[in-house]
C-alpha cells in the first residue's frame, strides 16, 4: 500500500477509535469509515474490547484484518475484567500472533454494568496498573492508557485518580488517552494537576465530534462528562435540519481542538463511532489535508 505526501497542515497528530462491529451492515459502515478516515494518516488507531471479553473475537477479527488491509497502525483495547491472568495472557498472545504490537490497557466496565460495584477477579489483575505491568513482563508493547479529566465515576476524588494514572505511568504506559470532555478550563486544570503528580507521559485529548446530542448526553452522564449549557444553545432548533446540524458538530470540534492547540496541545484522539464524515468535516475544518491511500489488493478479508 503507498500513499501520497500529506501536504497540509502538520503540526497535529491524530488517531482515532474504531469499535467492532455487531452486524453486516454495522460492518459495512465501520469499514467504509476505516476507508475513508485512513487517508488522514493517523498516528495510529484503536479497536474496543468488551468487558469480560465479551467482544474478543469481533475485536481479534477486526484488527487482524486492519493490520493485513490497511497502513493503519492498530492498537487493540485490552481489559481485565472478569478473567484470570492465565485467560489474559492468552488474549494477548492471540492479538500478538495476529501483529498487534500496541495494546490501549484498561480495567473494563464491572461484569454487572456500569453503576456497579467492580470487583477484581480473584486470580486476574486488580486494575489497570497492574495489567500494564503485566503487559510489560510479557513483551515490549507499546502501552496506552485511560485518564479522566472529570474523574472517573468510581474513584473517591480527583487525587486518587490522578494517582492511578501515575501507577499506570510509572508501570510503563506510553501515553494516556481522555475520556471526552467539552471544558478545556477543565482540562487544562488536570492537566496541572497530572504534571504536579510528577507524570510525564503525553496526554492526549479525547474529543467526540457530537454525531447526536441526546444520545451523547446518556452516554455522558454514564462515564461522568459534563455536557455545557452551551452545547444546547448551538444546536437548539436543528433536530430536523440534519445538515445543519453536521455543520455546528464540525464547527464545535473544530473549535475546542484549536483553542487547545492554542493552549499548547498537538495530539488528539477522535471518537469515530464508526463514522467518518463527520469525522472528515472536523479535520478540513482543522486545516489537514488527506492523501490518497492506494488500498492492498488480494489480502484476506
Amino acid at each position: 500500500m503507498a500513499s501520497t505526501p500529506n501536504t497540509g497542515r502538520s503540526d497535529l497528530a491524530i488517531s482515532f477509535e474504531f469499535f467492532p462491529p455487531k452486524t453486516p451492515d454495522m460492518e459495512g459502515q465501520l469499514w467504509a469509515a476505516i476507508t475513508e478516515l485512513t487517508e488522514w494518516q493517523p498516528e495510529f488507531v484503536s479497536v474496543t474490547y468488551g468487558a469480560g471479553g465479551s467482544t474478543k473475537a469481533p475485536t481479534l477479527n477486526t484488527v487482524r484484518r486492519m493490520i493485513a488491509e490497511t497502513p493503519l497502525p492498530t492498537a487493540s483495547h485490552l481489559t481485565c475484567v472478569s478473567a484470570t491472568r492465565e485467560e489474559t495472557h492468552r488474549v494477548v498472545q492471540e492479538m500478538r500472533s495476529a501483529g498487534v504490537k500496541h495494546f490501549v490497557a484498561l480495567r473494563g466496565d464491572p461484569a454487572g454494568g456500569i453503576g456497579t460495584a467492580y470487583q477484581p477477579h480473584p486470580g486476574g489483575y486488580e486494575n489497570a496498573a497492574a495489567l500494564v505491568a503485566g503487559l510489560r513482563e510479557i513483551g515490549d508493547f507499546e502501552i496506552s492508557v485511560s485518564a479522566y479529566p472529570e474523574k472517573h465515576p468510581e474513584s473517591a476524588d480527583t487525587a486518587a485518580d490522578v494517582a492511578m494514572l501515575k501507577r499506570k505511568a510509572d508501570n510503563g504506559a506510553n501515553r494516556a488517552l481522555t475520556q471526552f470532555f467539552f471544558d478545556n478550563d477543565v482540562f487544562e486544570r488536570y492537566m496541572e494537576r497530572v504534571r504536579g503528580a510528577g507524570i510525564t507521559i503525553p496526554v492526549l485529548p479525547g474529543i467526540m465530534p457530537i454525531q447526536n446530542l441526546t444520545q451523547l448526553k446518556r452516554f455522558a452522564g454514564m462515564c461522568g462528562t459534563t455536557i455545557p449549557a452551551r452545547l444546547d444553545e448551538r444546536f437548539a432548533g436543528l433536530d430536523d435540519k440534519p445538515e445543519d446540524r453536521a455543520k455546528v458538530a464540525a464547527d464545535v470540534a473544530a473549535e475546542q481542538i484549536e483553542d487547545l492547540v492554542r493552549r499548547g496541545h498537538k495530539e488528539f484522539h477522535l471518537y469515530t463511532m464508526n463514522r467518518a464524515p463527520l469525522v472528515g468535516a472536523v479535520l478540513d475544518r482543522l486545516g489537514l489535508k488527506r492523501a490518497k491511500v492506494a488500498q492492498a489488493t488480494g489480502a484476506a478479508a
